[in-house]
């Protein structure tokens, strides 16, 4: 798993309370967490349970109550300032009137590369998700998997080792959905990101893990980390074995015990 290889994400007694209108709602409670270079994390557990909170604060986009957490060793807010991780969040959030180049060009105008730079970059990155032929082409020309592809790419773009995913195929059809995963372990083959990975879906979730954390609602913990045994080349037919179905079952217990059904 880990090796020596120093952590690229490490969180410590971790707690995030929201201040309402209603009184305080805790998010997360004393989360313990380490992601070790190239691992696939999966974050699992039912709505309301943290998993894109928990997500956010290694982004920056929320700063936790207390506890310590890191990112390549930095603080999130020096790592976001290094531009340390590219996050895909569950809309392709592509500007209409941009073209699929210029959209994945987006944070590289930011960071002011050079045209010569920007253009070898989304080249790249439009190689590795499958989309070359399609730069000039508009969002609305595109179907919602080919949107997605194009918001990894801009995400990658930046060349960042870090890769956030916040249920980017939530919103698509299964047959879309499970491509997209077949391509999505390929990309993490080829490139060695580490990716934390948000999902509702338990075989998503088992698919594409090397470590699998199921969270428990209200306030969100921790309730169990599960290590994948399964090979690094994995088929979408693995899904039928016997080691991958006691995997899921595991996750699926893990669900269970840590929800309550009584409100």
């Amino acid at each position: 798993m880990m090796g020596a290889s120093p952590a690229v994400v490490s969180a410590s007694k971790l707690d995030l309370t929201f201040q309402t209108s209603d009184g305080p709602v805790q998010a997360l409670s004393n989360v313990d967490l380490t992601i070790g270079k190239g691992e696939f994390v999966s974050f699992i557990g039912p709505s309301g349970c943290g998993k894109t909170t928990l997500l956010r604060v290694i982004a920056d986009l929320e700063k936790p109550t207390s506890g310590s957490i890191s990112v390549n060793g930095l603080t999130p807010e020096q790592a976001r300032q290094s531009r340390a991780y590219g996050y895909v969040f569950q809309a392709a959030a592509l500007y209409p009137w941009r073209t699929i180049s210029r959209n994945v060009a987006l944070p590289l105008e930011i960071m002011g590369l050079s045209k010569a730079e920007q253009a070898a970059r989304i080249k790249r990155t439009l190689d590795l998700v499958n989309l070359s032929g399609f730069e000039q082409k508009y969002p609305w020309q595109l179907s919602g998997g080919m949107q997605q592809r194009a918001s990894i790419a801009r995400a990658l773009a930046f060349d960042a080792d870090l890769l956030l995913m916040d249920e980017p195929f939530g919103a698509l059809d299964e047959i879309v959905r499970d491509h997209l995963n077949e391509q999505l372990l390929e990309l993490w083959e080829r490139t060695n990101k580490t990716i934390c990975f948000v999902t509702h879906s338990i075989p998503e979730a088992v698919y594409l893990s090397t470590r699998i954390i199921v969270m428990s609602p209200r306030p969100g913990r921790v309730s169990d980390v599960i290590e994948s045994t399964l090979p690094k080349k994995r088929p979408l037919d693995i899904r039928e074995t016997p080691e991958f179905l006691a995997i899921a079952a595991r996750v699926r217990d893990g669900l269970r015990a840590g929800h309550s059904y009584d409100d």
